[in-house]
């Protein structure tokens, strides 16, 4: 049976390696101007801002003028991580960083890509096609994509997606590699029981997160135990803390933010966590420059503070489905103080 005081022990275990993620010496600025603080992206030894911008909102806007404004506010705010995937938009993501982030940002910026084929040959066209709308020679992070099952992982497996990803390292067109899923621990889980060629790993990090399947409770200590960089996402639950139901939209249903935490709180649990960087997907450039502020503003939070914004959350996970995008039927423990010892 699941102990909150034990949870809390082995959170504030893993989390003092956020502090310890942050490195000194990391730069201050580069040649585009200031930089938001940085954090080392585990073993692979870069240095990478704590905010990415998310590549699907990139997909998402109406117009070209929009996406070009957030890729330009990300950069005037000092953001230098890049996230996208050859799925977002139908490839619209990569192919508006291709036209306005690549041919001015190349050098300064550390841009992240994913393939979600289940064969080693599907994989490899994403590859070439992900390179080719970017207009870039190489891919800093490129991940294997939406590892959705046990049965999912096992399939990828099997038909040599790992070591397509080993080879395209080894041929210099990624530098490196890593893997992300949303839906069940289960599945990552399996990932880092099979093979150990992985440096990074993308999952949802937020406050509701530790009462419903939860990727911080079980897959969130092996990653730091491994020294991956974490890579956090559904830090908002995808428009779930705002009632949504469906993908980066708000909604009828009980709204975790602002009713019960605000979004800057909801944000600093996130980046109080031991992760690399939080990738941010806004709608607009007013939000961006909304989380941007968030992390200039973020000095760290303790144990009760976390413990806090987790118990606020709880009683509407997985009840309400506020992260609707997890495997329903997953082990739940939503009222630890029944537990305590």
């Amino acid at each position: 049976m699941f102990n909150r005081r034990s949870f809390l022990h082995s959170l504030s275990a893993i989390t003092s390696a956020a502090a310890l993620s942050t490195n000194a010496t990391a730069q201050t600025s580069d040649a585009l101007g200031a930089l938001l603080p940085q954090r080392r992206l585990g073993k692979t030894d870069e240095m990478v801002t704590m905010l990415g911008l998310g590549g699907a909102h990139v997909s998402h806007q109406s117009s070209e003028s929009g996406a070009q404004a957030l890729i330009e506010a990300s950069i005037e705010g000092g953001i230098r991580f890049f996230d996208t995937a050859h799925l977002y938009g139908g490839g619209k993501s990569e192919e508006r960083y291709g036209r306005y982030l690549t041919p001015k940002y190349r050098e300064h910026v550390f841009i992240m890509s994913k393939a979600e084929q289940n064969t080693a040959a599907k994989v490899r066209q994403q590859l070439e096609d992900s390179l080719r709308r970017m207009k870039t020679d190489y891919i800093d992070l490129w991940q294997m994509h939406q590892v959705m099952s046990i049965e999912d992982a096992e399939d990828r497996i099997a038909h040599g997606v790992l070591e397509e990803f080993v080879k395209a390292r080894d041929e210099g067109k990624v530098r490196y590699i890593g893997f992300t899923g949303h839906k069940d621990p289960a599945a990552h889980l399996r990932v880092l029981d099979k093979t150990d060629i992985f440096q990074t790993c993308q999952m949802p990090i937020n406050c509701a997160d530790p009462s419903y399947g939860s990727f911080i409770r079980s897959v969130l200590p092996e990653l730091t135990a491994r020294d991956f960089g974490v890579i956090a996402m559904k830090t908002l639950a995808a428009g779930g803390f705002f009632g949504g139901t469906t993908w980066f939209q708000s909604g009828p249903k009980p709204k975790i933010c602002p009713d019960r935490i605000s979004v800057q709180e909801a944000i600093h649990f996130s980046l109080s966590m031991p992760i690399s960087v939080l990738v941010t997907g806004p709608n607009n450039v007013d939000q961006l420059r909304e989380k941007i502020e968030f992390v200039h503003s973020f000095t760290g939070m303790s144990e009760n503070e976390r413990q806090t914004l987790i118990d606020k959350a709880a009683d509407l996970t997985p009840n309400s489905g506020v992260e609707f995008y997890k495997e329903k039927g997953l082990q739940t423990k939503v009222d630890w103080r029944n537990h305590c010892e």
